[in-house]
């Protein structure tokens, strides 16, 4: 039977298995760049990290999709380098281009990052949290979430956004010991940050391996599976009540191994996976997210309502919160971000 929507929190129904009719929805990036009162706000700072670092503007950028657009979550605004940046490395963003950080490539640079100073670096990101917390609309959840360490060491060891992530696989590959240090140190701090979120305020947890589908079967499962339910085993030891979310993009059927094998309360899809796999081989196990094509959101039109009305079709049926295959383009109409929930809320 449909749980139909009403007061209670429909994300957190449908994280508990609960069908539910509309089902939930919120966009990967929702807060951002194709927002202009995002934009006006980014004017007032020097850098991006200056406004993931000043919670009252985290804040605000937060809530702003919510007063346009019936989402049925928040995530709070930050990225995911805060971890890197929290642990002493230099981390910076090159406007138009993305983030740059010094990398860490050896043993000895490894071994300088320094997690005594990670609670004093999220700091900002837990008031923000708590700001957030404070002003959301009764019916909507907040969503904390962090790097998966795979995703996060290669920024780390490539020194920003990497082809294939070519520098982290060949460390892997050549000092699998020195690897395995530094994925380690992430696991911890990165459950201790979630922890913190959770503390201030998050009802609900994402892990984002972005760069998962890089990785051949084995290395797949030991540098994205192993530590995401190292992650998950960590913070829920201490806080079991609070549904997680994994995101293991592009890493195609290995899907299916990782929502067994994690600990995972629920798996986002990305936009290749077919439907009809993800509804036999994953909504059978635990609830799915996804996964509409960022790119056909900013396109509209036709094509977006039919492919909308397929993905309702073939999951609504089930535990499933309505989401994109990653994070919205910023180039994308806000009318089209309307039209989207609207056909969502209404079918």
């Amino acid at each position: 039977m449909l749980f139909a929507s009403g007061p209670r929190k429909t994300l957190l129904a449908a994280l508990s298995g609960a069908p539910c009719s509309p089902p939930p929805i919120w966009l990967m990036r929702q807060a951002g760049r194709y927002l202009p009162e995002y934009r006006e706000v980014r004017k007032s700072v020097p850098t991006f990290l200056d406004l993931c670092c000043t919670p009252e503007l985290a804040a605000e950028v937060t809530l702003q999709p919510l007063r346009r657009f019936d989402f049925d979550a928040s995530i709070v605004f930050s990225d995911i380098l805060m971890v890197p940046f929290a642990l002493g490395q230099k981390v910076w963003f090159v406007e138009g281009e993305g983030p740059r950080l010094e990398p860490v490539k050896d043993a000895k640079s490894i071994a300088a990052l320094d997690p005594s100073k990670a609670p004093a670096g999220f700091a900002p990101v837990y008031e923000t949290v708590k700001l957030v917390r404070a002003g959301l609309p009764d019916h909507v959840t907040l969503i904390g979430f962090c790097g998966a360490p795979w995703t996060v060491a290669t920024y780390m060891v490539g020194g920003g956004l990497s082809k294939e992530q070519a520098e982290a696989r060949l460390l892997a590959y050549r000092d699998p010991a020195t690897f395995q240090a530094l994925m380690d140190l992430l696991v911890g701090v990165s459950a201790d940050y979630l922890l913190g979120q959770v503390q201030a305020g998050a009802e609900v947890l994402q892990i984002f391996d972005s760069w998962s589908g890089s990785l051949p079967e084995d290395e797949f499962a030991r540098w994205c599976i192993a530590p995401a339910r190292a992650i998950v085993e960590r913070v829920k030891s201490v806080a079991p009540e609070i549904p997680i979310i994994g995101f293991p993009r592009g890493c195609g059927p290995l899907a299916e191994r990782y929502a067994q094998e994690t600990g995972v309360d629920a798996i986002s899809c990305d936009t290749a996976q077919p439907l009809g796999w993800i509804k036999e081989e994953l909504q059978t196990k635990l609830p799915v997210q996804g996964n509409l094509d960022p790119l056909l959101l900013l396109a509209g039109g036709p094509h977006l309502d039919a492919r909308v009305r397929d993905i309702l079709a073939e999951l609504g049926p089930g535990p499933f919160i309505f989401n994109l295959g990653h994070g919205i383009d910023k180039e994308t109409p806000i009318e089209h971000v309307t039209r989207l929930v609207q056909l969502v809320k209404t079918g």
